[in-house]
């Protein structure tokens, strides 16, 4: 069994669900006592989002890469960034680590081809809607993104940090978030990619009029399938 490494608190909340999609993975595949091999680098949360309010992605990616060499070091074969925003960083965590990073689009990408889509609404943080970091990524599989427009994407933006990353969730915001969702889809979305790894704690499924792929469960979801595989010689 390969073991994973975690770079995780972005915020606590997802990262407890990355734990428990790989962990239950891997029991229910392989039975009996068995449990992941799984190495966690949580960092505080606080002094991430002070360097992303600053802008400040150079100190992000300075403090990511220690934490993805620190799971290098520990012997894990493949590192996990928890989050979608600070895969704005991944090439600096990958430049910091010997082992593979398992990227966050490429998890949802794999997903989206599953399910027959190439035209995925975007819900995330402001930088993963405005900038072109992530759908870039998406791209490279062939998959287009649409995105809410500003006034729709300030909202989306508030409820992650003022409330989903600190645990509150809200009915006013769910119903916020499906009819931004069902304006995405009039404009063509086939399906929606909750691009922060808390979106899924307010919005499911059962909730969007389209097809949705949470982030934080398709990427724990390939670490699981990464992490039964055989370890990597050493």
């Amino acid at each position: 069994m390969r073991k994973i490494g975690l770079i995780g608190g972005m915020s606590w909340h997802s990262t407890m669900e990355y734990y428990r999609i790989i962990n239950e993975a891997v029991s229910t595949q392989q039975g009996g006592h068995h449990s992941a091999r799984i190495a966690l680098e949580s960092v505080d949360f606080d002094e991430v989002r002070a360097l992303q309010l600053a802008e400040d992605w150079d100190g992000a990616g300075r403090l990511l890469g220690d934490a993805g060499r620190r799971l290098s070091t520990s012997g894990a074969d493949v590192v996990l960034i928890c989050t979608n925003l600070m895969h704005k960083v991944a090439p600096a965590v990958e430049a910091a680590i010997d082992v593979p990073l398992l990227h966050i689009g490429d998890a949802v990408a794999e997903e989206a081809h599953a399910l027959g889509v190439d035209t995925l609404g975007l819900l995330g943080a402001d930088w993963v809607m405005r900038e072109r970091f992530y759908a870039d990524r998406l791209a490279g599989h062939g998959i287009r993104t649409l995105t809410p427009d500003e006034p729709d994407r300030t909202i989306v933006d508030r409820v992650v940090f003022d409330e989903l990353t600190q645990g509150v969730i809200r009915d006013e915001s769910r119903t916020a978030y499906v009819r931004i969702i069902e304006q995405l889809a009039a404009r063509g979305a086939q399906a929606v990619v909750l691009a922060c790894t808390e979106i899924g704690l307010l919005v499911g499924s059962d909730d969007s009029p389209i097809p949705v792929i949470d982030s934080a469960h398709a990427h724990a979801a390939a670490a699981a399938r990464l992490a039964l595989e055989p370890a990597l010689a050493g």
